[in-house]
């Protein structure tokens, strides 16, 4: 094998083994990442309170004074 050989063979190896790590490396910080919430989230137009709900709710009830409200849509 000729020197070049020898530096694109070993260039490569070493390119693939970060490439590897980079992917590990990716594919465990995914893991651990917290997961995106999917309520659904309401306002009060009589008292202004902020609350979330379950995303199949159209309407939900305030907790604090009880009115029905449509989620915000953002």
């Amino acid at each position: 094998m000729s020197i070049g050989a020898l530096i694109v063979i070993y260039v490569a190896v070493l390119l693939g083994a970060l490439c590897a790590l980079g992917i590990y490396s990716e594919m465990r910080q995914r893991r651990f990442w917290p997961t995106h919430a999917e309520d659904r989230i309401f306002r009060c137009s009589d008292c202004g309170c902020v609350y979330t709900d379950d995303p199949d709710v159209d309407r939900s009830r305030c907790s604090q004074c009880g009115k029905l409200n449509e989620p915000i849509e953002f």
